[in-house]
């Protein structure tokens, strides 16, 4: 609401629009001290102080509290109402967003003043005028409410607190109280009562709060204080003060040393700025006087002024210096410290009412004196300042310290007590004491007494604090130049105080915690930041060194007592102790690195220094104990030193070097980590050699070859590389860093895989053939008294053999399944090893160096002998019509066994194609013995040949072809070609990997060995004559018809696929003689289909996908090779009795394949893929016909030009044979397969020649 002194129009203008100083008429004009008065300054036009944003947050809260009689300073009921009711308009929306756009703190006085003049109006105990007295007091109250509020607000412009001082000297002197002061006593320079006083002061020492605060400083009694009041009292008044404060403003306008002048200052616009600031505070602070006791204006200056010789000789010491800045001739330290800072403010300036007035002013009275003419102000101000602040310290700590004062006495919180602190504001005020020389002589005097452990630590931040908002409101650059220098001195002895502190603190490492250096290093810091050691010699860099140098000696302390500790624990294990010191040297540099994640001051990093010093220590005692740990390692099968304990030494010490590298960039750890723990790899590798056999004896024994899983393999095939993938994740865990030693690792277990694979290819060999060649039950332990009897009975038996069909066991599959899934298994193997580059790595090598003295190592060569094939045997019996079951072994000049065959049964001119391999590295005589298998009793030598297996003769490293003469009669052909072995990755992974395809090979073979007699059996020209002979064989046509829709075979009919020769227009039209019907040819060979029928369901049960293919395209073969032995004889320069077969003969053997063909293709269901079935073999086989019946002179023609075609196109250079190397992984199996594909040579010259044996 608004007054009833207000104008009237007021009310007509909407409350939101109105300006809130227009509402304060009624207010300004009815109070004894006139408010217009008061902000006559704001009214003309001065610029007015803002305040700070947070300000009204916190006047809320404390006008809340008021309110609500929560604030005991405030409990008087009237002051309680005028506050709540202004406390409701600062809740007002509009209030708060147009105090938050101007935040002018005149307007918020005012409309205070508006509010208290509503509710003191309309009070009933102010009778009359008497509400305006109480205005007064009210207005001032609510200003000292502003200064409280402000002390809880950053960063507070000091002549916003100046104008509030003066509004309240002007409302109301008496109220005025003292103010809350930090430790230093720096507090903006604010008019304070005991300024001015009214007249008729009393001139008691008790009434003088200041004199007994002296008095008790310097340890004099009162009736000696009032004694020295008395004497002074004819010199020391009102207008010996106001004169000292013109002379100080005259002596700054005349260039004069004191209080300053432009030499003080680096800049003009420094020098500028503090001369402004300067004039500003002596003009305001003789307003004010003059407005407390107008009586001052009236005098002369002269007449405030003492005689030259009245002042008392014990007042002050006179000292010559030639600027007011001169520096103290105190002695300088090197530390500083302080519990509480103190609260300073850029400005003691008080809002004058006219500054520039009382300057001219003073400048035409020509009575003040110009000089250093002062009653108040001593002669060096600065000096007598810093001493007073000494002994206002020390009192005030030796109160805090004395005996006398309980636990329950109320003390100081600040260093210093508050009439220490109104004493020191009170004489910086009236000496003229810069704020920035104050805080600095706070800080200076401070860090003495924390040299001399009479403060604690916590003081020093305090203080640092208090030159941090001196400096906020006073750049650093507008101080005068002797302030900067001595803040630059007392900084340098704090940086130099510190950085010994930092220095000691050092002695706990690596224990060291971060909030054990924060004091310091917060001071340091800040010194630091300063910028200001620069201006004083410090040599900072040497300072960090010898810290550096400290960190280095504890943390070799540190390692000699650790390792002491380490090594006094009993124990046969020398690996220990280093394994606990890693552990404990890698602990202490991760929490050093947790702690202490940067370097401190930009230069000292604890974690690199520690780790610089203590790695390389126990690198050199590791060196040292290499010896003493690989024979504790080795001396015995439970060592001293467990070989794990090395592996975990070696990766810890590994661990170590990288945090060595990566913390020293620079340092360089002497030490061959490879070099060193090499020795325990090598052996481990050797250990792991010797276990291949029992890994391939322990996975065979737990397997019971049943399929698991879709791939159809058993249980041992995986234990088997489970086992071998163990040892490569063991080297690729240790991350060895030496590449080339790691290839050669790898190379060497690469040796051991090899060997566990041939290994376990010959076990299950071994038992794949128990299997398909089970040893009759009779004959299995035959007596030897009954032996002769049974070879009788052999001798006896002169009938023909019928022989019966072989069924598969479930077994035999798996077996093979579990080959192929080896070389899976090992092409994985070869890509997680990296072999390829592995091997690049070690090709790249330089050769080593030979040792001196050591013995050459020869060079070995790896032979491939492969026995293909037998011609010419003798049968042993007298019967001509006898069959040999043989098979070939090869033994060395010791009549050791190398290798041994399979055995081929009824054969006089057997087959083996198998191969192996046997390494040299000199010539090597071999025996080739054929032999024949006896059930009972020692197998018959059918015949022996040699040959000797000399590098130097197979040099060229082509496949030779040789036909071995036996002894007896009939020869052996052997293919023989050799390779230089190497000890190299790849060829390891080769030698491992033909192993594998051999032993699946010979397996496939062996199927295909119980397939084949039967199909020659039923498919021969003894079956075909019968036929052909008695034109039907008495079929059940009913059985034919089921035959025929067996497993895999399709329906019959013509086939659009079928390859059709026509014959030579040349050639005269057959024939034909009655033809048999396609069910009858068909039923000739029914045992056929009934064998496969009967094998199939296992076959295609048990065998894999990849594995089944293989077999049936095997027998697709071996049926494709029956046929063609049907219509043509083999090649051979011997002569040969076959004869050609009829036209119908042939037709018969044409549709047998097609039958046989559509079988195995069932419609597209069948195990063989048409493609395969129709391959390049069965288009020789129906390119027969063409060639059947021509003349032999046309045959030979064309025989002859197909062989000087073929001839023409044949390389020139005759290409190397298959190499390990070719063979070291699958990828390049199947290059060298297309390869071979595509070279094949298609030429019909080789069956025309097999033809022409028949004519």
């Amino acid at each position: 609401m608004q007054p009833k002194a207000a104008e009237p129009h007021v009310q007509d203008v909407p409350r939101e629009s109105r300006d809130y100083s227009s509402r304060l008429q009624g207010a300004i004009s009815g109070s004894i001290v006139s408010i217009g008065d008061v902000f006559k300054d704001y009214r003309d036009g001065t610029k007015a102080v803002r305040f700070p944003k947070d300000l009204l947050k916190v006047l809320e809260q404390k006008l809340q509290d008021i309110a609500m009689g929560r604030d005991p300073a405030y409990s008087d009921q009237l002051i309680r109402r005028t506050m709540a009711v202004f406390y409701g308009q600062v809740k007002d929306e509009n209030f708060r967003r147009q105090m938050k756009e101007n935040r002018k703190i005149e307007e918020m006085i005012l409309m205070f003043a508006t509010n208290a003049t509503n509710v003191l109006k309309k009070e009933p105990t102010l009778a009359g005028d008497g509400w305006k007295v109480e205005l007064n007091n009210h207005i001032a109250q609510f200003i000292k409410l502003l200064r409280e509020c402000l002390r809880s607000v950053s960063h507070v412009s000091t002549d916003l607190t100046a104008r509030l001082d003066v509004y309240t000297a002007k409302l109301a002197p008496s109220l005025a109280t003292p103010q809350t002061h930090s430790d230093s006593g720096y507090e903006s320079s604010s008019t304070r009562d005991s300024i001015v006083s009214p007249k008729g002061i009393s001139t008691s020492a008790s009434d003088m709060p200041l004199v007994l605060t002296t008095a008790k400083l310097f340890k004099i009694t009162v009736e000696e204080a009032q004694h020295e009041v008395d004497e002074l009292a004819k010199f020391c008044n009102e207008k010996a003060a106001l004169t000292d404060l013109k002379t100080c403003l005259k002596n700054l306008n005349a260039g004069l040393p004191f209080p300053g002048r432009r030499e003080d200052f680096d800049s003009e616009a420094a020098w500028q700025y503090w001369r402004t600031l300067e004039t500003s505070h002596l003009s305001q602070l003789m307003v004010v006087m003059v407005q407390f006791n107008p009586e001052l204006a009236k005098s002369t200056p002269a007449d405030a002024l003492p005689p030259t010789n009245g002042r008392p000789a014990t007042m002050y010491s006179s000292s010559n210096r030639s600027s007011y800045y001169e520096r103290p001739t105190t002695s300088r330290h090197e530390s500083i410290s302080s519990r509480h800072g103190y609260k300073p403010s850029i400005s003691s300036a008080l809002a004058s009412s006219n500054p520039e007035g009382a300057s001219a002013e003073v400048e035409g009275d020509d009575d003040v004196p110009v000089g250093h003419h002062f009653t108040f102000i001593p002669p060096n101000p600065r000096r007598y300042y810093k001493r007073l602040l000494e002994y206002c310290i020390t009192a005030d700590l030796e109160a805090m310290l004395s005996p006398a004062v309980g636990d329950d006495d109320e003390v100081s919180l600040g260093i210093l007590s508050t009439p220490h602190i109104e004493l020191i504001n009170e004489c910086a005020l009236r000496w003229r004491i810069g704020q920035s020389y104050r805080a600095a002589c706070f800080l200076d005097i401070v860090k003495t007494f924390y040299e001399r452990n009479e403060v604690p630590l916590e003081c020093i931040p305090e203080a640092l604090q208090t030159i941090a908002k001196v400096v906020h409101e006073i750049e650093l650059e507008k101080w005068a130049i002797q302030d900067v220098d001595y803040l630059a001195s007392i900084y340098a002895g704090l940086f130099n105080i510190f950085l010994s502190c930092l220095y000691h603190a050092m002695d706990t490492l690596p224990n060291l915690k971060p909030s054990e250096l924060a004091p310091y290093m917060q001071i340091i810091e800040t010194v630091r930041d300063s910028g200001l050691l620069e201006r004083f010699d410090v040599d900072i860099s040497a300072r960090f060194t010898d810290i550096q140098e400290q960190i280095r000696s504890v943390a070799g302390r540190w390692y000699d007592e650790k390792k002491r500790d380490l090594n006094s624990t009993p124990g046969v294990n020398v690996a220990l102790p280093h394994l606990l010191m890693t552990d404990e040297i890698e602990k202490s540099a991760k929490l050093l690195d947790k702690r202490f994640p940067e370097p401190m001051l930009g230069r000292l990093d604890i974690v690199s220094l520690y780790i610089e010093v203590v790695v390389p220590l126990f690198l050199q005692d590791l060196d040292s104990d290499g010896k003493r740990l690989f024979d504790n390692s080795r001396n015995g099968p439970t060592p001293d030193v467990p070989i794990q304990d090395i592996f975990a030494l070696y990766r810890r010490t590994k661990t170590l070097m990288g945090m060595y590298k990566a913390f020293c960039t620079k340092g360089d750890a002497e030490f061959d980590l490879g070099g060193f723990f090499e020795p325990y790899v090598s052996q481990w590798l050797v250990d792991t050699d010797s276990k291949t056999t029992q890994w391939v004896q322990a996975a065979i024994a737990a397997d019971k070859f049943q399929a698991e899983g879709p791939e159809g393999h058993s249980s041992s095939i995986i234990d088997l590389f489970d086992s071998l993938r163990s040892p490569i994740s063991f080297l690729d865990d240790l991350e060895w860093t030496d590449e080339l030693q790691e290839a050669k690792f790898y190379t060497s277990l690469s040796k051991t895989i090899s060997k566990a694979v041939e290994h376990y290819c010959r076990s299950v060999e071994e038992l794949f053939m128990t299997e398909m060649f089970p040893r009759p039950t009779d004959y299995l332990q035959p007596q030897k008294s009954s032996a002769w009897l049974e070879k009788a009975k052999q001798l006896a038996n002169t009938t023909e053999k019928k022989l019966e069909p072989f069924t598969f066991q479930p077994e035999s599959c798996v077996k093979l399944n579990n080959i192929e899934a080896a070389r899976r298994l090992l092409d994985n193997m070869y890509a997680q090893m990296q072999a390829d580059k592995k091997a690049e790595i070690l090709a790249q090598a330089p050769p080593p160096v030979p040792e001196k003295g050591a013995v050459e190592r020869l060079p070995r060569f790896l032979f491939t002998v492969k026995i293909v094939i037998a011609e010419g045997l003798v049968p042993l019996e007298s019967s001509p019509s006898s069959r040999l079951d043989t098979f070939v072994t090869l033994s060395d000049e010791q009549g050791i066994r190398l290798a041994k065959t399979r055995t081929i049964y009824e054969s006089l001119a057997p087959r083996w194609e198998e191969t192996f391999d046997i390494s040299v590295d000199k010539p090597l005589w071999l025996m080739v013995s054929i032999r024949d298998r006896a059930l009972v009793g020692k197998h018959d030598t059918v015949g022996r040949a040699y040959i000797c297996l000399d590098p130097r003769r197979y040099g060229d490293f082509l496949t030779h072809d040789l036909w071995l003469d036996l002894d007896s009669q009939g020869r052996v052909l052997l293919r023989i070609s050799m390779e230089g072995e190497k000890d190299d990755l790849q060829f390891y992974f080769g030698r491992a990997f033909r192993s594998l395809k051999r032993a699946e090979s010979d397996m496939v073979r062996v199927f295909i060995d119980k397939i084949s007699p039967f199909i020659r059996q039923n498919v021969s020209r003894a079956v075909l004559k019968t036929l052909v002979k008695s034109g039907s064989l008495s079929i059940d046509y009913n059985k034919a018809i089921g035959n025929v829709t067996a497993l895999y075979r399709s329906a019959l009919g013509a086939n659009n696929s079928e390859v059709q020769i026509p014959l030579p227009s040349s050639e005269k039209p057959r024939v034909r003689p009655e033809e048999l019907t396609d069910v009858e040819i068909e039923q000739a060979i029914t045992p056929v289909f009934d064998f496969f029928d009967n094998n199939l369901p296992t076959l295609n049960t048990h065998l894999s996908d990849t594995t089944k293919e293989m077999v049936m395209t095997r027998a697709w073969k071996e049926i494709l090779n029956v046929i063609e032995g049907l219509l043509i004889p083999p090649l051979s320069d011997a002569s040969s009795d076959m004869k050609p077969l009829t036209d119908k003969e042939v037709d018969i053997v044409f549709k047998w394949l097609k039958f046989l063909r559509d079988y195995f293709y069932a419609g597209g269901e069948g195990p063989v893929p048409l493609e395969t079935l129709q391959n390049q073999k069965y288009r020789d086989v129906l390119s027969i016909r063409l060639y059947y019946d021509w003349h032999t002179d046309a045959l030979m023609e064309e025989c002859v030009r197909m062989m000087q075609q073929s001839l023409r196109a044949s390389p020139s250079v005759k290409k190397r044979a298959k190499s390990v190397y070719s063979q070291r992984n699958l990828g390049t199996i199947k290059d060298r397969k297309r390869e071979k594909q595509q070279e094949k040579e298609v030429s019909n010259g080789e069956t025309i020649l097999r033809i022409l044996r028949m004519r």
